[in-house]
């Protein structure tokens, strides 16, 4: 029967595989949940990085005096909603 999820093989070095193994055995789960766990751990850091950088690109072209205000804009949402229904 084939799998429900696809699967990826790793080769570890030996520390690396000791200390997988230990975080396994101490959380009590298999070392494939570990390894699964750590890496999207890895992954959504790795994003909320990438997300920073475009952020920090953001603000650095950021003129406040150009912005809309709070206020400014949810008026005119409630306008143009109100257009729309009516």
């Amino acid at each position: 029967m084939p799998a429900k999820n696809p699967r990826v093989n790793v080769v570890l070095e030996r520390p690396l595989y000791a200390t997988l193994d230990r975080l396994a055995r101490r959380d009590g789960t298999s070392l494939s949940s570990k390894a699964r766990d750590l890496l999207r751990d890895a992954l959504e850091l790795y994003e909320d990085l990438a997300l920073a950088e475009v952020a920090k690109a953001r603000d650095a072209t950021f003129d406040r005096s150009a912005a809309l205000t709070h206020e400014a804009v949810w008026r005119r949402r409630r306008r143009s909603r109100t257009a729309k229904s009516g």
